[in-house]
């Protein structure tokens, strides 16, 4: 979170650079010691232009870190510049010149942590995390959820989920090639409030998972609030699975609680123009079409 936060200030940082150099690039140049370089005010537009794409990417990004890379390669480009124009110039220049070349310096640097942070970032594991309130007592929403061969009524990239035993159960999912299959264990429970899962190491794909359920607001209905957890491979699964369905992982899961919602509410998942699932999702196939309340036509 500090990541994104970070790069997004740079992003901010970049649109104020940007504007300043479109708006008055002769100024920028007299700041930096280049104001006597032939072409100089067209190259601090050109920069500036720079800038403002930084800028977009940064800010306009969901996960804005790794773009912070684009202004490390423009900090490298302005350094080189600006170290030559400080070689080369005496004076009140060279001074102007050494000044910008120290505030890049210290800019470049916080960007090369960013960007190696938000590399890392997106390298480790794929967290999401969606809630939702379902009007059913928390209890028999609870156990619902606890018989975990009821997930794939609503998930819809779950094929079967088989108990084992108590603790352990063996799930099936679509993948974009073959059919994956791993374990879990439950590894956490409190009977009505959580239940915390994990894939069994060496048994295929690694991912953790955590739901809760807390009473809604006044006591009516119950929240539901689920974090999921994929390691580099789920990862790569779970990005597989929103390329067919045409979704993020993460609006996955609220359109997976969606679904679940409406077979605790209704008994089974409506299908609608507006289905959570999208046309493209294969089990639309399988769901009736929306009636009218009461079965009218």
């Amino acid at each position: 979170m500090m990541t994104d936060k970070l790069a997004r200030a740079l992003g901010w940082t970049s649109l104020a650079l940007g504007m300043a150099q479109l708006a008055a690039p002769r100024a920028v140049t007299r700041l930096c010691g280049v104001d006597d370089a032939p072409g100089a005010t067209a190259v601090a537009r050109l920069v500036g232009g720079r800038e403002l794409l930084h800028a977009a990417l940064l800010l306009g990004a969901k996960n804005p870190a790794p773009w912070a890379w684009t202004r490390v390669a423009g900090d490298t480009m302005d350094l080189g510049v600006l170290g030559r124009a400080a070689a080369h110039r005496t004076g009140a220049r060279r001074a102007r010149a050494l000044a910008a070349l120290g505030a890049v310096a210290g800019i470049a640097a916080l960007d090369a942590a960013c960007a190696r942070r938000g590399t890392a970032k997106a390298k480790g594991p794929l967290q999401v995390r969606a809630t939702i309130t379902v009007n059913k007592p928390r209890e028999e929403v609870y156990r619902f959820w606890r018989d975990l061969e009821n997930l794939p009524s609503f998930m819809v990239h779950l094929d079967s989920v088989r108990t084992l035993d108590q603790r352990r159960s063996r799930w099936k999912a679509k993948g974009p090639i073959a059919d994956l299959e791993w374990e879990a264990e439950i590894i956490d429970e409190q009977a009505g409030d959580l239940i915390a899962w994990r894939s069994v190491p060496g048994t295929g794909v690694p991912t953790a998972g955590l739901v809760g359920f807390t009473d809604g607001p006044g006591g009516r209905g119950t929240v539901v609030d689920v974090s999921l957890e994929y390691g580099a491979p789920g990862r790569k699964l779970a990005a597989a699975v929103a390329r067919i369905l045409g979704e993020h992982p993460e609006q996955q899961v609220r359109d997976d609680l969606r679904r679940f919602k409406q077979v605790m509410e209704t008994g089974e998942v409506v299908r609608s123009e507006g289905s959570p699932e999208g046309h493209r999702a294969l089990r639309q196939l399988r769901q009736r079409p929306a009636q009218p309340i009461g079965g009218r036509a």
